[in-house]
């Protein structure tokens, strides 16, 4: 800040001296060239503070990472949409044990973000993170491609019409060992590669800054076209009892993925992990606890942070004081026992510090409230699939897989994408004045909307199956094509809630846990999974009692889903309306490097004003 101070101060002059001296013009110039060379030398210290250790990256190497997320994508889907149908043909379960094993499995493999934004954050950084959890990503694929060949016997079965034989119980051990590998080593890779990719842009650029927010909204596209294979070709040939071909098409599709992760190797840019976040959170708590008497004092400007441009916490930029949770500021609050001696991280911590476990307690509100809408997510590929699997799903000889459908929730992304970047954006931008159109809050409370709307359609499609259903028959004769609004919905509202959830937690996540706010976003699916899972059980208690079948019940033509499917959105416009609050009372991180930018165009604002009156003076 001194040098920025410095640099302000010597703009100021040159304009007093060119109005109040009437210096002649070369006098000015010589004065703005001096000017330069200090603004110059304050650029290339903020970038070296950010710690790159390689100044390449861009859109060459980003494209690279988007094509590993698409094809990891078609390796992951092409195990986990057709799970539920695996489950009860191949492993002979029910329907609602299907249903929440798969919502448990899909839950671990998004609370496995968890630990690899850790690892990246603290140890090994994003590349390192990113290549040994997709080894175990593979490692994983190829144990299920290999138990296959076993599970499914006699060959074929599994198709709807064919039984399987009784597997072992070393078989079904065996089974969940590699799924659950495959869930870590997805797991642990996603946050991490969004991370790693946003990585590839430099803030300090405009023009990088503008293609990093880019860079997320392409990042969910190739997730959804990796996707649209595994839920339109792979499902198709799963759902005809050829299981074993199409895991050794996703155990192809990821070592594709890791092997475009590595050829990048040489031209990415790199950040530096920057120790591990969970003493210092605790630093804070600990110092303002043991400070608890002390006063804050009224200035902010007298808590402790170090002196010159670099951070205490290794790689991060500072953060400015902001006025939440303002008795954390006691762990900043210098005493008399402070100002003697080392300092002791444990009784007095940085202000900078102190806004990192701030942003964490701000953005938790956020996230809990993003956790019903994972619910919302999570049933298409559970009770979704169920659903379309006791409808009419024939094409004249053709049988249309029930999971194939989500392919039109993948359509929906894509276009709405585009819709969203092409059309809202732009008119967006125009009535509000945001650069970015819609703020990410904004987005994610539209997504939360159409999210709703998707179950009301899911329950209202279910009311009319209902009505088609033949005594004694499996199949209603509704077709499975009433399914497509729900999908459509549910597609539509990713665009807004998870792109925005990505860009949210990112942005607003300290350098130090940057990887954490982009697991965040993963962490919510997965406990929406579990409170889907808990939602189940809950449910088929309470309904299922004497001879009643419950909401849920193997035979879902016994049952009633569509209720479940309005608890839903109920339970979702609640959380609307406790979403609104949050996002209503969250303020925003504020960088020093933010402000550094912003103090720079005034200054350069500035140097305009002072050219303008050269000028004047030259025609004087």
């Amino acid at each position: 800040m001194a040098a920025m101070d410095s640099v302000l101060n010597s703009t100021n002059q040159v304009a007093l001296k060119v109005r109040e001296e009437n210096i002649s013009p070369g006098q000015a110039q010589t004065v703005n060239n001096n000017n330069n060379k200090n603004e110059g030398k304050l650029t290339s210290l903020i970038r070296k503070n950010l710690v790159f250790e390689k100044n390449k990256g861009g859109w060459k190497y980003a494209i690279l990472l988007l094509a590993n997320q698409g094809l990891a994508t078609l390796a992951f889907f092409g195990v986990g949409v057709n799970l539920v149908l695996f489950l009860t043909r191949v492993l002979q379960q029910e329907n609602a044990s299907a249903a929440n094993n798969v919502s448990k499995w899909t839950g671990t493999v998004y609370m496995c973000s968890l630990i690899g934004a850790f690892l990246s954050d603290s140890y090994w950084g994003r590349y390192l993170t990113c290549a040994i959890f997709q080894l175990i990503f593979v490692l994983g694929l190829a144990l299920l491609s290999a138990a296959s060949f076993f599970l499914i016997k006699p060959s074929g079965c599994g198709d709807g019409e064919h039984d399987c034989m009784p597997v072992s119980p070393v078989l079904v051990a065996i089974f969940y060992l590699s799924i659950y590998l495959i869930a870590f080593g997805y797991g642990g890779h996603q946050p991490t590669i969004a991370t790693f990719g946003s990585d590839q842009f430099d803030e300090s650029k405009p023009k990088e800054k503008n293609s990093k927010a880019t860079f997320f909204c392409y990042f969910y596209f190739s997730l959804n076209v990796g996707s649209l294979f595994s839920n339109t070709i792979l499902v198709y040939y799963e759902d005809s009892g050829k299981w074993a071909l199409g895991f050794l098409v996703s155990l192809g599709s990821a070592i594709l993925a890791l092997l475009s992760f590595l050829m990048g190797s040489p031209g990415y840019r790199y950040i530096k992990p920057c120790g591990n976040p969970l003493p210092r959170v605790a630093q804070v708590f600990i110092a303002a606890t043991r400070k608890w008497s002390v006063a804050i004092p009224s200035n902010s400007d007298e808590l402790y942070e170090v002196a010159g441009p670099e951070s205490a916490i290794k790689g991060s930029r500072k953060i400015l004081h902001s006025p939440d949770f303002q008795f954390l500021d006691k762990a900043a609050t210098m005493t008399e026992s402070d100002l003697g001696g080392p300092k002791n991280p444990w009784k007095l911590c940085t202000v900078t510090q102190v806004e990192e476990a701030k942003c964490v307690l701000k953005m938790l509100p956020i996230w809990l409230c993003t956790i019903m809408y994972s619910v919302i997510f999570t049933q298409m590929a559970s009770l979704f699939v169920e659903q379309g699997d006791v409808m009419n799903s024939h094409l004249g000889n053709f049988h249309l897989p029930a999971a194939s459908m989500s392919a039109f929730d993948i359509c929906s992304v894509l276009v709405c994408t585009g819709i969203y970047r092409h059309i809202l954006v732009p008119v967006c931008r125009k009535l509000s004045g945001n650069p970015k159109g819609l703020t990410e809050l904004q987005r994610m409370g539209i997504g939360l909307i159409i999210g709703m709307l998707a179950m009301i359609a899911a329950g209202a499609t279910e009311v009319e199956r209902l009505k088609y259903v033949t005594p004694g028959e499996k199949e209603s004769s509704l077709s499975i094509f009433w399914q497509i609004p729900q999908y459509v919905l549910v597609g539509a509202s990713e665009v807004f809630m998870y792109i925005g959830q990505l860009e949210f937690f990112n942005d607003q996540a300290p350098d130090g846990i940057k990887s954490f706010g982009s697991s965040l976003c993963m962490a919510s699916m997965s406990f929406g999974n579990y409170v889907s899972s808990l939602l189940v059980i809950m449910v088929m208690g309470i309904t299922a009692k004497g001879e009643k079948p419950g909401w849920i019940p193997d035979d879902l033509n016994r049952g009633h889903m569509d209720r479940f499917y309005f608890l839903i959105a109920v339970l979702a416009a609640f959380d609307f309306v406790i979403y609104l609050f949050c996002a209503k009372w969250y303020k925003c991180i504020n960088l020093e490097m933010d402000k550094c930018e912003k103090e720079m165009e005034m200054k350069l604002e500035e140097d305009n004003n002072v050219s303008s009156d050269v000028q004047v003076l030259r025609r004087v």
